[in-house]
């Protein structure tokens, strides 16, 4: 079984306060649910964009519904079903099993589903409308009782809340009929495991007591090493039913369920897996409508994998008061949308995606308790726990397939939290990987890859190669955090890992002392060789940045010792990874299956060909700059923008050209060499998110280039005729090898939010054009923005920098570049500056409306025109010849 749809790699607002004054509640005291406010603003038939009451926008789907996932998320508790309100069986890890309702690490149901006067929303009363907020989610039907359905996630709490507000002309009573199936079931075994989820899963019971459905799932499993568990979801209202059922099935309009199969081919819809073995229950209600007086019910799932005492305390922790936390949950995701506020005028489009970027952020928090750590060694054995990690917080990769611990994902997704100022949860997850990665790998400095919310470890012991890209790129990921928050005391609790990270490295993963680390890396394909290029690069930033950090601390042994081999690395590189044949850098070096090899390059045409001009290194005395030499990166990058590697929404995966695949070569053809590989025309929202920090770091932000990077993670989150879930980055976009999400079965789907993506939007945006480039750990902050090719303004405000923030501005026209910084709670010294236009000249620079002395700086974006600023608001105007 292939565990990944489309080929293994990389591994593997609604503001309470004005929307609820409208609703009578029962059940509760206040009340109601976000409605739609403002003209619709886009232009594609069947989606709407408006603003919410509370300033945040919201997003709006009438066509597919049924074709396409929603998603709400909090960071204890998230639920998947589809866009009319149903669950159909999503998901391949355990197929059919990844959706449905969820708090780390236990699945509580398989779904809700609702019924008014026996007829079900979302099959017998059709949904109208899917609308996507800011930690919010909305679903309007019609009838001549209409319904507005409103789910969130309090964050917090181990519960999804439901409202329903029910709307009539005339006075009626309605009966509410509320079905819940459970599936108490882990998120570790999967489906194909050994054991499997179907070993593992024991029945569920259900049960009705003081005016809830309660399911439990006690005993031990058949399995060597399994532990006893006591798991329970709880379904209700604090409205009193008038009457409840329990049974089998109770799944609404979705009895007699489907049942997907274990594998091969599946039905184009099913409803349960052949792994369940949950049962049911209904809830029926009576409910008093007035005449154009909107009614709202409450409705919470809550569970724990503790026992039934703790599932009813999360329960009551919801439903006592929905309202209160609904104003909380809007008033965090208002705080985000807050943070790294940004004016594109010439690339709205952009300018939206950083907004929906940074609550997608927002949206992939996930947290768990009592994570018993053990390696499973990628599905094949379930040996006893080595040890517990007590709590673990991070960035999950992806929904509903990957909501779980990736050192590889929240490297990469670190760069764009702190863009997006969201520090506390990068930090949070650097945590988790140490801490689960010491006890895995008994302190040997070895990063652990995947780590599900139970604390198995699907792959990253010492007992293989493992991805030897993710533990060089720890040192830099915490001296990134170090950089933009100034946080010493984190510094120094990481240091140690962080040095353990590149000793490791070199202890076992150079067995043949070339300075060239063996091991796999992010592209995980036959033929390659077994030192890879992007764990070079990664390698060449991670000793630079722990040199950086052992200088911080007066370490002289350590950094010398990382600038030594940092220095040999990029002495060697061009002359080991260039090949002017393929008119860019190996993928690989070191054919096993040829020991005469002896580092003879291997060009493949994967995307991790671009690495060498996206990592920046910081050299003492030296611009921050990428590994690639600036000839070289011209002549990749030109590469990279044709055809053979790049597509309507971004870069291949592997790119097309001669090969000696059977398969053939698809494409086009732009260099002779002959691959043994075919090409992978999927574009991942990584991949994409690559190629635009490339361009950036070079200065080519024009429309040929970054721009069009950015614009393809933009459209696959923000346009109505690509998106799948309105404002949520997918995985993989509609390629020509990886068909859209929307035309697949619900369990053959790449993720529908993943988190990488916001690398692509967040860094070009914040780092590159608004160019706030801080180095608190050293007690600096430069910010020398670039206006992109064609457009004469790009503008940020509350950029967040350690414990104060940024405001800048930066405008070109008429032969003056004017850039304004506004420094809020930072004693740092600035620096601020421009990038010029290719080929200008400098005539006059004043700051404050004084003549200034300047420096000019040739970088890898260009020439910078850097002036000291000394006070907290400074305006520089570079007038040129």
């Amino acid at each position: 079984m292939t565990p990944r749809p489309v080929g293994r790699t990389i591994r593997r607002s609604a503001g309470p306060a004005g929307l609820l004054a409208a609703a009578t509640v029962l059940a509760l005291t206040g009340a109601g649910l976000p409605a739609t406010a403002g003209p619709p603003a886009a232009a594609s038939p069947g989606a709407v964009q408006t603003g919410s009451q509370s300033g945040g926008s919201e997003l709006s789907e009438t066509t597919r519904l049924a074709d396409r996932r929603s998603l709400v998320v909090g960071d204890r508790a998230y639920a998947m079903g589809d866009e009319t309100g149903l669950y159909p069986a999503t998901g391949w890890h355990t197929r059919g099993e990844m959706g449905g309702f969820w708090t780390q690490p236990l699945k509580l149901l398989d779904g809700i589903w609702f019924g008014l006067d026996g007829a079900w929303l979302g099959k017998d009363v059709a949904a109208a409308k899917y609308t996507s907020g800011h930690g919010y989610q909305r679903i309007d039907y019609g009838g001549d009782v209409s319904v507005a359905r409103t789910d969130f996630v309090p964050d917090g709490v181990r519960a999804t809340l439901v409202g329903l507000t029910l709307k009539s002309s005339t006075t009626k009573t309605v009966k509410l009929d509320v079905d819940a199936h459970s599936e108490l079931m882990a998120s570790y075994p999967w489906g194909w495991t050994t054991p499997n989820a179907g070993e593992a899963n024991l029945p569920d019971t259900g049960s009705y007591a003081d005016g809830t459905l309660q399911f439990r799932e006690q005993g031990t499993p058949p399995i060597t090493n399994a532990a006893p568990h006591d798991y329970t979801a709880l379904v209700g209202s604090s409205l009193r039913p008038t009457g409840h059922a329990l049974g089998a099935n109770h799944r609404g309009p979705q009895d007699p369920a489907v049942v997907c199969p274990a594998d091969g081919t599946p039905p184009a819809h099913c409803d349960d897996s052949v792994f369940g073995k949950g049962t049911g229950g209904r809830l029926t209600y009576s409910v008093d409508v007035k005449p154009d007086k909107p009614t709202t019910v409450w409705f919470a799932v809550a569970g724990s994998d503790d026992n039934p005492a703790a599932a009813q305390r999360e329960y009551q922790k919801a439903i006592g008061n929905p309202e209160k936390l609904l104003k909380a949950k809007s008033r965090d995701r208002a705080a985000i949308d807050a943070m790294t506020s940004v004016d594109l005028p010439g690339d709205r489009l952009l300018q939206q995606s950083v907004e929906w970027s940074k609550q997608n952020l927002a949206d992939s928090v996930q947290e768990a308790r009592n994570l018993q750590i053990r390696d499973v060694n990628e599905g094949k054995s379930y040996p006893a726990p080595v040890g517990t990690v007590d709590v673990a917080r991070w960035f999950g990769a992806g929904f509903p397939d990957y909501p779980w611990l990736f050192a590889t994902d929240g490297e990469y997704t670190s760069y764009a939290a702190v863009a997006a100022g969201q520090f506390d949860t990068a930090k949070q997850h650097l945590r988790a990987l140490r801490d689960v990665s010491d006890l895995l790998n008994n302190r040997s400095g070895k990063v652990a890859h995947e780590v599900t919310p139970t604390g198995d470890v699907y792959f990253g012991s010492n007992t293989s190669a493992g991805n030897t890209d993710e533990t060089v790129k720890f040192p830099s990921t915490v001296a990134l955090l170090w950089r933009w928050t100034g946080d010493n005391r984190f510094r120094d609790e990481m240091y140690d890992f962080s040095v353990r990270n590149l000793q490791y490295v070199y202890r076992e993963l150079d067995k043949d002392n070339d300075g060239w680390l063996e091991g796999l890396a992010n592209v995980e394909r036959s033929g390659m060789g077994v030192e890879k290029l992007d764990s070079t690069v990664y390698l060449a930033r991670g000793l630079r940045d722990l040199a950086d950090l052992a200088a911080s601390r007066h370490d002289q042994t350590i950094q010398q010792w990382a600038t030594t081999k940092a220095d040999d690395l990029e002495q060697r590189f061009e002359t080991q990874w260039w090949m002017d044949q393929a008119f860019g850098y190996a993928d690989s070096i070191d054919d096993p299956a040829n020991p005469a090899n002896d580092n003879t390059p291997i060009f493949q045409r994967h995307w991790t060909g671009v690495t060498p001009m996206e990592a920046e290194l910081v050299r003492p005395g030296k611009p921050t700059s990428p590994l690639a030499s600036p000839e070289h990166a011209a002549i990749a990058l030109d590469q990279r923008e044709k055809p053979c590697y790049t597509g309507e929404f971004g870069l291949f995966h592997t790119g097309t050209g001669p090969t000696a695949d059977p398969g053939g070569n698809p494409g086009a053809s732009c260099d002779t060499v002959v691959s043994g590989v075919r090409s992978e025309r999927a574009i991942f929202s990584l991949n994409t998110s690559i190629m635009a920090v490339a361009e950036g770091n070079f200065g080519r932000l024009g429309e040929n280039q970054q721009q069009v990077y950015t614009t393809g993670n933009a459209r696959i989150q923000l346009d109505p005729d690509v998106w799948e879930t309105p404002g949520a980055m997918p995985e993989i976009a509609p390629s020509p090898d990886s068909p859209a999400n929307i035309g697949r079965a619900f369990t053959d789907r790449s993720m529908a939010l993943q988190a990488w993506g916001t690398y692509g939007v967040l860094w070009p945006v914040v780092h590159q054009q608004l160019g706030v480039s801080p180095d608190l750990g050293h007690g600096r902050v430069a910010i020398v923005p670039q206006v992109p090719g064609g457009q004469q303004k790009v503008a940020g405000s509350n950029i967040r920098l350690g414990g104060g923030s940024v405001d800048v501005a930066a405008r070109l026209a008429d032969k003056e570049i004017r850039t304004d910084v506004q420094i809020k709670g930072l004693g740092a010294t600035v620096t601020i500056g421009a990038v010029l236009p290719a080929g200008a000249k400098v005539r006059a620079v004043s700051l404050d409306g004084n003549a200034t002395q300047y420096k000019l700086v040739t970088t890898a974006r260009g020439t910078e025109v850097q002036v000291a600023a000394d006070g907290k608001t400074s305006s520089l105007r570079i007038t040129l010849q």
